[in-house]
């Protein structure tokens, strides 16, 4: 008996002081990088949410390593959760539209029709999934009384750019052609999602209103949404390059993976490098540090001078220039056809001022805006309005998703 206990101890100890050093490790490297403004929602909180994150990648490197299994595969299995169980206010169903996995939430209450809105999710385009936002769904599916479309796209690295906006857009003509089997007015459907996600519903929504076959989407909701690659030195780029639990490295980093680019390039990519400047000129009427209002510009932010321009650098990132990655870049005859949008942009967010400059562009081009700005959020706060590690700006974040449901 003695000698068993004796093994536990020595197990346990082989086992807990190794997680213990990578930690302590994560801690560091968080407080040694991180920059957490004062104004932001719950400091203390956001820093525990990001050595979390920080000891998950650290322990799928580790994994990878000893080639038990990637890094990417392990960070999605902490992520991934579990399919909830039955709500008594929504029938769930797993399903697909053409191949592309999707998950039904429709009220039970009986009605005639109602709004459906489509929703594309969040995560670098490598992470996220159906279950992670399985929270979310459910929130706004009860709170508005509309019929959500949870969208499972292909990830990459497996899954090429651009198959995740083909996907998302499949997906979404397949559902504004049946709408009526789930009891949804077609005339009533929303184009809606999170971060890339975000930048997937500015695609597909641009690409539906182009099209005959189908009926105009009825609005689009972009919660804090990256909508372009021209330019990464804007005041909330610079501001917010060290903010959990995005920083600006991530965004090219992830950017780079989704298009299946050598990373040797990302330094290059944020000073400007792979610009030319053609497009620089033709598209700095709308991308431009200038066009930000001069109150985002108080905290941290220099005028910024892009680097010279090199051809080697544009010829292998010059996909982040088509439309299908950077909605911003539209065309003005495709802008102008958009339908009502919401926009919620967070402050201590790297991609803050991709949401005000497309709702600048929007409402140049006659497009009704909706504009949410949680002053104290942070990118990716709306999933976190729950649970042990909630935030309240990010209740208020899925609240202003479902006022504005509301109001269409």
């Amino acid at each position: 008996m003695e000698l068993n206990y004796t093994m536990f101890v020595i197990i346990l100890q082989i086992l807990i002081v190794p997680f213990a050093l990578l930690f302590a490790w994560a801690i560091y490297l968080d407080l040694s990088r991180s920059e957490i403004p004062p104004g932001i929602d719950q400091p203390m909180k956001l820093r525990i949410l990001h050595w979390l994150m920080i000891l998950s990648s650290a322990l799928g490197k580790i994994l990878e390593n000893l080639c038990l299994c990637s890094e990417i595969h392990f960070i999605r299995f902490t992520q991934e959760g579990k399919k909830r169980g039955e709500d008594p206010k929504l029938n769930i169903k797993d399903l697909t539209f053409d191949g592309i996995p999707v998950r039904v939430y429709q009220p039970r209450d009986a009605r005639e029709t109602r709004r459906g809105v489509l929703y594309f999710h969040g995560g670098g385009w490598m992470f996220g999934s159906i279950n992670s936002y399985d929270h979310v769904c459910r929130y706004i599916a009860k709170e508005s009384d509309s019929v959500i479309v949870s969208v499972g796209y292909n990830l990459a690295p497996e899954q090429k750019y651009p198959s995740q906006f083909k996907d998302c857009l499949t997906a979404s003509i397949h559902f504004m052609k049946s709408a009526k089997d789930y009891g949804v007015d077609p005339a009533r459907i929303i184009i809606s999602g999170d971060s890339v996600g975000g930048n997937l519903a500015a695609s597909v929504c641009q690409a539906l209103v182009t099209r005959p076959d189908v009926t105009r989407p009825l609005g689009q909701i972009l919660i804090y949404p990256g909508l372009q690659a021209l330019d990464f030195n804007l005041p909330s780029y610079q501001q917010n390059r060290a903010v959990p639990i995005l920083y600006r490295e991530h965004v090219v980093c992830t950017a780079l993976r989704y298009l299946n680019k050598d990373l040797s390039v990302l330094e290059s990519v944020v000073k400007g490098c792979h610009v030319p400047s053609d497009i620089k000129t033709r598209f700095g009427k709308w991308i431009s540090s200038e066009k930000i209002p001069d109150e985002f510009k108080v905290r941290g932010y220099q005028p910024y001078s892009t680097s010279s321009f090199a051809d080697n650098i544009y010829e292998v990132v010059k996909q982040a220039l088509e439309t299908t990655f950077s909605p911003l870049m539209a065309e003005e005859d495709v802008v102008n056809q958009l339908p009502k949008t919401c926009i919620i942009t967070c402050e201590y967010d790297v991609l803050r001022d991709d949401g005000i400059l497309y709702k600048q562009r929007l409402e140049d081009n006659g497009v009704p805006v909706t504009w949410y700005h949680i002053e104290d959020g942070f990118h990716g706060v709306i999933s976190l309005f729950d649970g042990l590690l909630s935030f309240p700006s990010g209740k208020k974040g899925v609240d202003s998703i479902v006022a504005f449901l509301k109001g269409l």
